[in-house]
C-alpha cells in the first residue's frame, strides 16, 4: 500500500503539470498494455474471457479510470500537490458511497463513523489557519 501511495502521488504530481491531461493519460494507459498482456500471459491460467466480460472491462478502464485520471489531472494544478494529497483521502469514501448506492451495500454505522472520521480529518487538514 505504501508503494501504492507514493507510486500514485507520483503520478498526480507528474499528471498535474500536463499541457494536455486527456492525451498524457491516454498515451500512459497505451504504454502499459504491453506490460499488461504479458502478465495476464504469464499469470493466468485456463483464462476464458467473454464478450460482454471484455466490454465491461474496456469501458471499466477507458471510461472510468480514464476518465478518472484525466479529471484528476485537470483539478491537481488548481488544488496544489499538498491539498490535492488530502483530497485523494476522500476516495475509500465515495467508493463507499458508490457501494451503497450502486452496489445494495448495507451502510453499518462503522463504515458511516469511519467515513466521518475520514471526511473530518480532511476538513481539518484544508481549513485555512
Amino acid at each position: 500500500m505504501v508503494a501504492a501511495g507514493v507510486a500514485w502521488g507520483a503520478y498526480s504530481i507528474r499528471g498535474g503539470s500536463a499541457h494536455d491531461p486527456l492525451a498524457t493519460n491516454a498515451d500512459n494507459f497505451l504504454r502499459a498494455v504491453p506490460f499488461t498482456l504479458a502478465l495476464s500471459a504469464a499469470l493466468l491460467r485456463g483464462f476464458a474471457a467473454t464478450r460482454d466480460g471484455v466490454l465491461l472491462a474496456a469501458a471499466s478502464g477507458a471510461l472510468a479510470s480514464g476518465g478518472g485520471y484525466s479529471l484528476w489531472y485537470a483539478v491537481v494544478p488548481a488544488l496544489g500537490a499538498t491539498r490535492a494529497s488530502v483530497v485523494q483521502l476522500a476516495v475509500p469514501v465515495l467508493a463507499g458511497l458508490g457501494a451503497t448506492a450502486f452496489l445494495g451495500e448495507r451502510l453499518t454505522s462503522r463504515v458511516a463513523i469511519s467515513g466521518a472520521a475520514i471526511l473530518l480529518g480532511i476538513a481539518l487538514a484544508l481549513r485555512r489557519r
